[in-house]
Formats: C-alpha cells, structure tokens, sequence
C-alpha cells in the first residue's frame, strides 16, 4: 500500500533526512586511501547517536552494521570490515537514520584519493542521472517517467542498471511501497500524489547488469566484476515538484526543490 504523508511526518523525516546527511558529510570530509571499512561505518553511527537517532540498518534482518559500505564492483550492501581502502577505490556508502520513528535513506559514492577519468565518468553519470530521475518527479506525473529518465539517460552512456535491484517508498519504514525500477518504459502504473515520500536510487554498472550475492548472504557484486556506482536520496513530492529530505537543513542549496 503506497502511502501520503502528513506535514508533521514529512517534518520528521526532514530530521532524520538531516542527520543522513550530515553522516555523509563527515565521511567525506574523514575519507582517504588507508582507512578500513569498519572505520567508515564507526564515523557513522557515531554522528546518528550524536543526533539523537538511530541507525536504521543496524540490524534490519540481521544486517550487522550501520552503513553499507559497497567497494568497486560490489554493488550495495558490502559490509563494513577490516578492508583497507587504496587510492584509487571507488565505495558507495549508503547511510539510513531513524528519528522518532521515521527514516532518512541515501546514497553517495565517493572516489578515495584519484581517480581515473574512465572512474570519474561512471560516478558523474550515475550522479547526473538521480537529478534526471527527479526532473520527473511531480503530482500526477507516472512513476515510472521516473524510472524511465534515469535508465534512458544511463544507457546513453553505454552503462547498464541492475535489474533486481530499485528505489522504493520510504517513511515511518525503512522500506516501503513502491519499487522504483531504475528502467522502463515511461507513463505507466503509479501515479505521484502530493505527500508520497520516496527513495531514489540509481545504481549502475560500467558493465553488464547482472549480479550475485556472495556467501555472507548480503554483499551484492557485478557477475562480471566490473564496477558499479550508487547514488540515493529521499524526497517528498510536492505539486510542482520535489523537496529532498537527505540534505543538510542548515545550508542554503537551490537544488532541494525541483
């Protein structure tokens, strides 16, 4: 069941949105090539404490840690580890908060040190298409326009979008109605209301889309261990548009209304 939310609830989500946010801020200010995995999701957990929150991963169906932290060709849900990152590394880390009840969720990747332009270039696209997904997002517009911009956009690159894997509703549960592909044909199935809090999440693979799970029965990787990039954030759908939750409140940013 697809749910609207209340000025009240979309308020506590612009909290929780917040404090994702400032997680990620930490991370990318902390982050360089000899740091371990584990250090990463220590830096997180300790910011959505500090915050009054708690870290909405942290044992989500035995999830064993605060933040995914997903390296190079794994593609999302890399456990945080004694892994030591090099120069050179590209990891996705995907941070959720709970604050009174209710959930902020995104994603970023992040290049550790330098990266070759090749890299670069699969981090920008992947990037550039959640803003071309949320030019789509509008009351009355089809969920699946949304879909539809970021695969078309991606595609156009030459890159690929898993097919297993989608954005989804977001709220007073970390995981909510609907999925959002990250392809598809556009005007069809839902349609956006006002007040209807998702999560978008293009993830992209510099080479073909399919994946598979590893032992631990968490870690997703690229079957053809090329690498992957995802980029994430919550947003509220507004009549002409679109509020993102996952932005620090405190900073004037044009780009947290479309």
């Amino acid at each position: 069941m697809i749910s609207t939310k209340s000025p009240r609830e979309i308020e506590l989500m612009r909290i929780a949105g917040d404090i994702v946010a400032q997680a990620h801020e930490a991370v990318k200010i902390a982050l360089c090539a000899g740091m371990t995995t584990h250090q990463v999701d220590v830096i997180v957990e300790e910011v959505i404490l500090r915050n009054g929150a708690t870290p909405s991963f942290k044992g989500y169906n035995g999830f064993p840690a605060a933040t995914c932290t997903s390296v190079n060709s794994t593609l999302v849900h890399g456990i945080p580890d004694g892994t030591v990152l090099k120069n050179g590394d590209i990891i996705s880390v995907d941070i959720g908060a709970c604050y009174k009840g209710y959930h902020g969720d995104s994603a970023w990747t992040y290049a550790v040190g330098e990266v070759s332009p090749e890299i670069q270039k699969l981090m920008d696209v992947t990037r550039q298409s959640l803003f071309e997904g949320l030019k789509k997002v509008k009351a009355g517009n089809h969920l699946s326009d949304v879909s539809n911009a970021i695969g078309e956009y991606v595609y156009s690159f030459g890159y690929s979008v898993p097919f297993d894997y989608t954005g989804h509703g977001v709220g007073a549960h970390l995981h909510e109605d609907p999925a959002i592909p990250n392809y598809g044909p556009a005007g069809k199935g839902v349609i956006l209301r006002e007040g209807m809090t998702i999560a978008i999440e293009p993830m992209v693979h510099m080479g073909r889309p399919f994946t598979k799970t590893l032992k631990d029965d968490w870690t997703v990787v690229t079957r053809d261990g090329s690498l992957a990039a995802h980029y994430e954030h919550s947003v509220v759908v507004t009549k002409d548009g679109y509020e993102i939750l996952t932005v620090l409140r405190n900073k004037e940013d044009d780009s947290l209304n479309g």
